[in-house]
C-alpha cells in the first residue's frame, strides 16, 4: 500500500496532466450546461438534453448506445484504448440532467452533465495522448435522478455489469467528498370514503380528509419515537372539491428517508403504514397504498476513491469536508450498494441551497464554467488513478466490501 502523501502527489500529476487539454473542451461543455439550463425537462422527458449529450459524445468518438433499459432519455457512451485485456479497468462515469418541475435545474443537474462530459473527453484526450495506459471508460446518463430513480431500471438492465466502479459530482453550497444520502421510500396514499351532504346528512358520509388528517397527525406524533436520522414529510395531493360535500377521496404523497436502508424498510416504513391504516380504521375509510418509484439506497462513500478525490480537491485549492454528511437522497446510492462509487459535492457558491430558485439561477451564473472544469478534472483524475494503477481499483473493491453496511 502506497503511503497516502504519495498517492496525493501522483493525484496532483494527473490533474497537471489533465488541465492540458481543459482549453479544448471547456467552451463547449460551459454552452452545454448553458443549453440544458435553457431547456429544462422533468423525469424520463430529457430529450433535447440526452440528444445534445449523446451527439458531444459521437463527435468526440464514443460509441453510444440509446433507449438503454427502455428508457428513451438513458444512454450508455463507451470509448476504450486499443490495447484492453479482460484485466483493464473500467470506470462508468455518471452523467445527470433532469430539471425540477417549476424550478428549472435548481438541482445543478445541467452541471453535472457537462462534469460528467468533460471528464470522458479530458481522460480520453490525456489517455490518446499517452498511449501506454489500458482503459475502458465507460459514460452513463441516467434520467429521472429527481423522484424517478431511473438507475435502479439501467442497474437491472445489466448496465454495471462490466463496470468496475462509477463516480459522479453533482453542485452544492459547499465542497464535501465523502458525502452521504439517506435511503428513501415514496408512498402515494389513496383514501376513500362515502359521500354526503356536510350539513344535511354528514352522519352518512365517511370523510377520506380526515383519514389523510389524522395520518398526517399520527406521523407527526411518530417522529418523537424515531431515530434523529429518519426524516418524513408528506403533503396532502386530494383534499376534496366542495366544504359542503363530505370528501370522498383524500390522497397523500409522503417520502420517508434514513441513513439506514434496512432500518428503513424494516423498522420505520412498516410503522408509517400503521399511522396510515389506523386513520383508515378509525374514519372508516379504505386506504390504498403504492409505491410509485423504486426505492433509493444509502449513499457508501468508497474511502478509497474518496482519498483520490480530496486529493484533486486539494490540488485545485479546494478545502472539502471529509465527514459524511448527509446530502437528502440520490440513486446514485443504489449504485454504491453493487460497485464501489463516490458522489462528492462541489461548492457553486458557499452556502448555496439546492431546489431553490436562487440555486436554479446560480446554475447558469459565472461561477458555473470554473464549477464544471474543476467537477471535470476532479472525476477524470480520480478514474485516471485507476487506470494507470489498477491495484487502486483493488484496494477500492477490497474497502466495499468491508464498509457495505448500509
Amino acid at each position: 500500500m502506497r503511503k497516502a502523501a504519495d498517492k496525493r502527489n501522483q493525484v496532483k500529476a494527473y490533474v497537471e496532466e489533465l488541465k492540458a487539454f481543459l482549453d479544448e473542451h471547456l467552451p463547449m461543455l460551459t454552452d452545454v450546461a448553458s443549453d440544458l439550463h435553457a431547456h429544462p425537462e422533468i423525469r424520463f422527458t430529457e430529450v433535447y438534453a440526452a440528444r445534445r449529450l449523446t451527439f458531444e459524445l459521437e463527435e468526440h468518438g464514443f460509441e453510444v448506445q440509446r433507449g438503454y433499459a427502455g428508457l428513451d432519455t438513458a444512454f450508455v457512451a463507451r470509448w476504450k484504448t486499443t490495447d484492453t485485456s479482460e484485466t483493464t479497468p473500467t470506470v462508468g462515469i455518471f452523467c445527470e440532467y433532469d430539471a425540477l418541475e417549476e424550478i428549472g435545474h435548481a438541482c445543478g443537474h445541467n452541471i453535472i452533465a457537462a462534469s460528467g462530459l468533460g471528464a470522458g473527453l479530458l481522460l480520453k484526450s490525456t489517455l490518446e495522448r499517452d498511449g501506454n495506459t489500458a482503459a475502458n471508460l465507460t459514460i452513463i446518463g441516467s434520467p429521472g435522478e429527481e423522484g424517478g430513480a431511473g438507475k435502479v431500471p439501467m442497474i437491472e438492465a445489466g448496465v454495471l455489469d462490466d463496470i468496475d466502479a462509477a463516480i459522479m459530482i453533482h453542485p452544492y453550497g459547499q465542497d464535501a467528498v465523502a458525502s452521504a444520502s439517506l435511503a428513501r421510500v415514496a408512498l402515494e396514499v389513496e383514501f376513500t370514503g362515502r359521500a354526503s351532504h356536510a350539513a344535511a346528512a354528514p352522519e352518512l358520509g365517511r370523510n377520506a380528509l380526515d383519514a389523510a388528517t389524522l395520518t398526517l397527525n399520527a406521523i407527526g406524533l411518530l417522529r418523537q419515537q424515531l431515530r434523529d436520522d429518519v426524516r418524513i414529510h408528506a403533503i396532502i395531493t386530494d383534499g376534496g372539491q366542495a366544504p359542503n360535500i363530505i370528501p370522498e377521496h383524500a390522497g397523500i404523497h409522503a417520502f420517508i428517508r434514513c441513513r439506514d436502508t434496512d432500518h428503513l424498510h424494516k423498522e420505520v416504513v412498516p410503522r408509517v403504514r400503521r399511522c396510515i391504516d389506523g386513520a383508515a380504521y378509525a374514519t372508516e375509510c379504505e386506504a390504498e397504498v403504492k409505491t410509485p418509484t423504486p426505492p433509493y439506497d444509502a449513499l457508501i462513500s468508497n474511502p478509497v476513491l474518496v482519498e483520490l478525490a480530496d486529493a484533486a480537491y486539494r490540488t485545485l485549492d479546494r478545502t472539502p469536508s471529509v465527514t459524511d454528511d448527509v446530502f437528502g437522497s440520490t440513486d446514485m446510492g443504489n449504485i454504491s450498494q453493487i460497485i464501489p462509487a463516490i458522489h462528492p459535492m462541489i461548492s457553486l457558491s458557499e452556502g448555496l441551497t439546492p431546489h431553490t430558485r436562487e440555486f436554479a439561477t446560480a446554475a447558469n451564473g459565472p461561477a458555473v464554467q470554473k464549477t464544471i472544469s474543476d467537477g471535470a478534472i476532479i472525476l477524470a483524475a480520480t478514474a485516471l488513478s485507476m487506470f494507470r494503477e489498477p491495484q487502486i481499483l483493488t484496494d477500492a473493491q477490497e474497502a466495499f466490501t468491508d464498509t457495505k453496511t448500509f
